[in-house]
C-alpha cells in the first residue's frame, strides 16, 4: 500500500466516524512506538519495527515516554501530598 492510499483510508474513516481531527499515518507510528516504550520494549526492537536506520531517530520517542512518566509521578505518586 502506498502512503497516499493509507492517507485516503484514514480520511475516509474519520469522515464516516464524524471525527473532526486531522489524523496522519505518522500519528499511528508515533502512538505505536510510544506505547511499546511505555510497555518497556527494548528501543532496538522498536527501531527495527519502524525501519529507522539510526537509533537516534527512535530515541525521539523516549522523550515523550519520559515526559509521561514525569506527569504520572507528579499526579499519582503516593507522596505527592506529603508536606515536609
Amino acid at each position: 500500500m502506498s502512503d497516499q492510499s493509507i492517507r485516503r483510508m484514514i480520511n475516509k474513516y474519520t469522515s464516516l466516524a464524524d471525527i473532526d481531527l486531522h489524523i496522519t499515518p505518522h500519528m499511528f507510528r508515533h502512538t505505536f512506538a510510544t506505547s511499546l516504550l511505555e510497555a518497556d520494549v527494548d528501543i532496538r526492537y522498536i527501531q527495527e519495527m519502524l525501519g529507522h536506520s539510526s537509533i537516534n531517530i527512535t530515541e525521539i520517542y523516549t522523550h515523550v515516554a519520559m515526559s509521561k512518566q514525569r506527569d504520572i509521578l507528579k499526579t499519582k505518586h503516593p507522596r505527592r501530598t506529603f508536606h515536609i
